[in-house]
Parts: C-alpha cells; sequence; structure tokens
C-alpha cells in the first residue's frame, strides 16, 4: 500500500496520462488565417511561406483569407469573432489592431485590441518606405520636405490606409519636418503604389517589402527607409536617419493573434512552430528578400503587455496628427 508521502510524489505522473487525454486533438480539420488587406501586399508577402510550412509541421491546411476593407478593420473584426477553437487565426499590423481605434475614437469597432484577442508570435517587421515615381524631380528626402515646405498641404502621400504603420509614419515625418502633407488612404499597398506610378498621388509611406520590387525595378524611386539599418534588399536607399530625421523610425510588425480564448496549449504549440519556421533558412532568406527584419523575441504569455506598449508609443503621434 502507498503511503500519503508516495501517493502525493506519485500525483503528478499519475494525472499525466489523465491530462493528456482530457486535451482534444488539434488541428483536425484545416486553420484559416485572415489577413485584414488586399492579397499581394506585405501581408501576404509575410504569411503564405509560413502558412505552407505550418500545413508541413501540422498535416493541415492552413489557408489564407484576405478581408480588407476599412484600413484593416474589417478582417480583425471578423476574426475576432470567430470561434476559440484554434481554427480561426489572425495575421495583423499594427495600424487595424493598436492605432485606427485611436485614430477613430468615436468609431464603432467590432474588437478591442486589450481584450479580443490572444497574442501568439511576433514575427517579423517591415520597415516603412518613402517613395516617388522614378521620373519625379525629387531625389532624396531633404528635398521631399523642402517641396513639401515650399507648399503646404501640396505634398501628399498615398499608404495602405487610415491607422496604417505607413499613414502614421508619414505623419511622423511631416511633424519632424515642420510639413504639413495630405495623406491618401488605399485599400492596400498595391493600390498605393498604383496611383504614384499612375501620376494621382505624388508619394507613398508604405511597407517596403510591398514596394521593393518596383524600387528596384526603376518605376519608383526611394527616398528613405524607417528602419534603424538600411534594408538588404535596397542598400542604394538610406535610412531616414542618415537622411538627416533621425525620428522617423518605425517598423510595421506583423503578430499572430487567436480569438480571446483559445486553448493556452494550441497558443505555446503554435508559438514554438512560428520561432522554429522563422529560424529556417529558407524563410530567412525569403524574409531578407523582401526586405522584412525578424522581430524582437517576445514570450507568448508576454505579448499582450508588449502591444500595450506599442499603442502608447504611438499615441503621442496620433494626439499630435489630431
Amino acid at each position: 500500500m502507498m503511503n500519503r508521502r508516495t501517493l502525493l510524489a506519485a500525483a503528478p505522473l499519475l494525472a499525466t496520462p489523465a491530462l493528456v487525454a482530457a486535451q482534444p486533438a488539434w488541428p483536425t480539420r484545416p486553420v484559416r488565417i485572415t489577413i485584414p488587406f488586399t492579397a499581394g501586399g506585405a501581408s501576404d508577402i509575410m504569411v503564405r511561406p509560413v502558412a505552407q510550412r505550418l500545413e508541413q509541421m501540422f498535416n493541415q491546411p492552413f489557408t489564407v483569407d484576405n478581408r480588407a476593407g476599412g484600413g484593416g478593420a474589417v478582417g480583425v473584426g471578423f476574426a475576432a469573432n470567430q470561434p476559440a477553437d484554434g481554427y480561426s487565426l489572425l495575421v495583423t499590423t499594427p495600424g487595424p489592431l493598436v492605432l485606427l481605434p485611436q485614430m477613430q475614437s468615436g468609431g464603432a469597432f467590432a474588437y478591442d485590441s486589450a481584450r479580443s484577442f490572444t497574442y501568439i508570435s511576433l514575427m517579423a517587421g517591415a520597415p516603412i518606405l518613402c517613395a516617388v515615381k522614378a521620373d519625379s524631380p525629387i531625389t532624396n528626402l531633404a528635398q521631399y520636405a523642402a517641396a513639401a515646405r515650399r507648399a503646404p498641404e501640396a505634398m501628399n502621400f498615398g499608404s495602405s490606409g487610415i491607422g496604417s504603420m505607413g499613414h502614421l509614419t508619414g505623419t511622423l515625418f511631416g511633424m519632424q519636418a515642420d510639413a504639413r502633407m495630405v495623406h491618401v488612404p488605399f485599400r492596400g499597398a498595391p493600390e498605393a503604389q498604383a496611383a504614384v506610378l499612375g501620376n494621382t498621388t505624388i508619394s507613398l509611406w508604405d511597407t517596403a517589402a510591398g514596394n521593393v520590387a518596383a524600387v528596384r525595378g526603376g518605376t519608383l524611386r526611394g527616398l528613405a527607409v524607417s528602419s534603424a539599418t538600411r534594408a538588404a534588399t535596397l542598400p542604394d536607399v538610406p535610412t531616414a536617419a542618415e537622411a538627416g530625421f533621425p525620428n522617423v523610425v518605425s517598423l510595421n510588425w506583423f503578430m499572430l493573434c487567436a480569438p480571446a480564448g483559445v486553448s493556452p496549449a494550441i497558443a505555446e504549440r503554435l508559438h514554438a512552430a512560428i520561432n522554429t519556421i522563422l529560424d529556417e533558412a529558407d524563410i530567412v532568406n525569403r524574409m531578407n528578400a523582401a526586405a522584412f527584419v525578424r522581430a524582437e523575441r517576445v514570450a507568448q504569455p508576454q505579448l499582450a503587455g508588449w502591444v500595450a506598449a506599442e499603442q502608447a508609443r504611438w499615441t503621442p503621434v496620433i494626439r499630435a496628427a489630431g
């Protein structure tokens, strides 16, 4: 017969099979990853290779569902209201998650960044690129700032939408350059680029990843990137700091989320899988080629606090921009 001390010592071992048996198998059917932007943009470039690797790791389809609109609010709201069963995920940027609700405080949103999601993994970051059409007379960021100062509100810039990191970084630049610029929101990076190439918008502040091909192909001229160092795939494009604007630093990060209440076991499995995938040589090469940088590593339980801190960092910019 086991005495009390022996029974207590054995309890964890005895409980383990029961706990394992009680946990439902996951995944046993396809998993949907919502992207709240149009197909072909930086989020697609980031997510689709990772989704393919998740399929291989978990032996189930991980499908990408682009649901654009409202600066990303449509797709984020959709994802927030799905069942918290691990079969509905979201990859979003800071724009619709933490910036847009502050910029439209009177609006009704179908989600709350502090309560609607379980944050699973901070994946990567994309520098913001300031660019003009290749035949523009503006050849550097100093000339761009000077042109904006000469004709207040005549300089306009496109981005992926209201509240996007491109919007906020362009606004931050205007504050630092003492220039009043007009923001022109689009549904995604391809539309913003098309407007510049079609001469309906003068410039853009948008993710470098969505515009690398146009810069390297000679149709866009990159004036600066917002990262702390130059993008590996755009070595001739200086940072904003190098161009004389040291406080214009930002990254459009990508966060994998699930609806609030998802099983901690599922969140931990996905967090570990994403970390493994992002360290693989093929994925690293793909990310570098698209001008992404690996985001800082944040433990899954600390991600909610990280998001809150990021929101607080941009609050003064949003308020100053009105």
